[in-house]
C-alpha cells in the first residue's frame, strides 16, 4: 500500500538525487494502479506524491512521458487526467507570470483559455 510515510521517506532519501527521486515517484505511482484503486483515489494519492516528490522541470517531463507510456501499455485512458492536471497547473503558472501588464487576450492566447463573455 502506498502511504504518506513511504512518500516522505523517499523524499528524504532522494533529496540530493533527482534521478532516483523520479524513479521512486514512478514506482510509487505505478503501485497505485497495481493496487486496483478507483480513479479518484489514484488521483488523490497522486496529488500527494506529486507534491512530495517534486522533480526538476526536465525530469518532470521525463516522468510524464514514462507515465503516459505505462498508461498506454496498460490501456488506462482515464489516467490521462493526471497529465491534464499537470497541463492545467502549467497554464495557471503561465497566467500568473504573464498577468503583470499584459492584456487579457494575450494571457488567454498563451494559456489557451477562452475569455468568458461578461
Amino acid at each position: 500500500m502506498i502511504s504518506s510515510v513511504m512518500a516522505h521517506l523517499k523524499t528524504k532519501e532522494t533529496r540530493n538525487d533527482a534521478q532516483a527521486r523520479k524513479e521512486w515517484k514512478f514506482r510509487l505511482t505505478r503501485r497505485l494502479y497495481e493496487q486496483g484503486y478507483e480513479r479518484q483515489h489514484i488521483l488523490n494519492l497522486f496529488r500527494f506524491l506529486d507534491w512530495t516528490l517534486e522533480l526538476p522541470e526536465g525530469l518532470k517531463q521525463a516522468f510524464q512521458a514514462e507515465l503516459a507510456q505505462y498508461e498506454q501499455e496498460r490501456q488506462m485512458p482515464y489516467i490521462t487526467s493526471i497529465e491534464q492536471m499537470a497541463k492545467e497547473q502549467e497554464r495557471k503558472e503561465i497566467a500568473l507570470r504573464m498577468q503583470q501588464g499584459l492584456p487579457i487576450e494575450a494571457i488567454a492566447q498563451a494559456t489557451q483559455w477562452s475569455i468568458a463573455a461578461s
